[in-house]
């Protein structure tokens, strides 16, 4: 079979990466082949067949393959051949809305984007709860199949302890050092605001640094859209993930994490560590942006907090951060977590291979 890959429009990553990475570990008569962003095609390995993510090469390696692996939308005009598989993983469960169901988007955007949507053969949802939204928002009339994210296979993986340990010296983490991983989401008005000014992480890590000391460091991840944003940031306190070629060993290498509305907290849920909310804008990101499809407040696994300050606060009181919501944080784990059982690989695979 020949198999083509695109991630996050050409990052070697998520679940396309997994499923990628057993099918080459697995052997067979596969062809592969990577659409890969130059920006970022010094994070593909050695070995990995790519070609640029915009360019008639990858029209042409689309329009040849048996079947067609993407986490997010493919925007390239392209016939997908007859008796292809086109398999939509998507990347992340819903909070916020998505797609048709957002509250605004650039005019034209929606229609773009429904172009793709058309080629999608089966898509896949991460839990119970998410498959009537994924369904819903892009209108998709094709099967919704309920296997858990391939990419959440590796958190509990017999290697977990071993790869936390590497990405954590990696990063020049000492023994004992707390590590925040903080991944707030991209807001639609900073993405397509005009000529794409700079922005300000709201946690300030100067801040950070003064309140809780030596003994911890600030892991700011900012999301895909949005890392050309900001001047990297550096300094004692911090280390700037943003560009780290995967965020599953950032989930790992990390001992808390603060987000806002991110999909990142269903991931990282996964772990069992726990997950802070630093919701400054909850009201407008709410009723303005982009809007929810349930209570971030309410069903939240952690304290949900308006001020920089309050964050800080809870970070230095992590027993009690658990102790507080351990049963909130069991129910949010048993909604949208019960398929994350390290087998999700192999349940999409499954889908993969025999087309069904």
């Amino acid at each position: 079979m020949r198999f083509v890959y695109n991630a996050f429009s050409g990052r070697y990553s998520d679940s396309p990466r997994a499923l990628y990475e057993r099918l080459v570990a697995d052997g067979g008569d596969h062809e592969h082949v990577w659409l890969a962003d130059p920006a970022h095609a010094g994070a593909f390995p050695a070995g990995v067949p790519t070609v640029p993510v915009d360019g008639p090469e990858a029209v042409a390696a689309l329009e040849r393959a048996d079947a067609v692996v993407a986490n997010s939308h493919t925007e390239l005009e392209w016939a997908k051949p007859a008796g292809a598989l086109y398999l939509q993983t998507w990347h992340g469960t819903p909070l916020k809305r998505i797609h048709h169901d957002v509250l605004w988007a650039p005019e034209g955007r929606l229609a773009r984007l429904d172009r793709d949507v058309a080629r999608w053969d089966r898509l896949i949802s991460p839990n119970r709860a998410s498959t009537e939204r994924l369904r819903g928002a892009f209108r998709f009339t094709g099967p919704v199949i309920e296997t858990g994210y391939p990419r959440n296979d590796l958190l509990l993986s017999p290697e977990r302890d071993e790869v936390r340990a590497r990405v954590r010296a990696e990063l020049g983490l000492a023994e004992g050092t707390t590590a925040v991983l903080y991944t707030p989401t991209w807001r639609d008005q900073e993405h397509f605001a005009e000529g794409r000014p700079d922005i300000a992480l709201a946690l300030d890590v100067q801040l950070f640094a003064d309140a809780l000391g030596e003994d911890w460091c600030l892991l700011p991840r900012l999301h895909y859209m949005m890392t050309d944003r900001m001047a990297p940031l550096s300094g004692p306190a911090v280390r700037d993930v943003s560009r780290h070629p995967d965020i599953r060993e950032l989930y790992l290498a990390a001992d808390v994490m603060v987000t806002d509305y991110s999909s990142t907290m269903f991931d990282f849920a996964v772990t069992g560590k726990p997950l802070v909310f630093f919701a400054y804008d909850l009201d407008h990101y709410r009723d303005a942006v982009r809007g929810f499809y349930f209570d971030p407040v309410a069903d939240a696994p952690g304290p949900v907090l308006a001020t920089a300050e309050e964050v800080l606060e809870a970070l230095a009181d992590l027993d009690g951060v658990r102790e507080r919501c351990a049963d909130r944080y069991a129910a949010f784990q048993q909604r949208w977590c019960h398929l994350e059982d390290g087998r999700a690989t192999d349940r999409v695979l499954e889908v993969l291979l025999d087309g069904r």
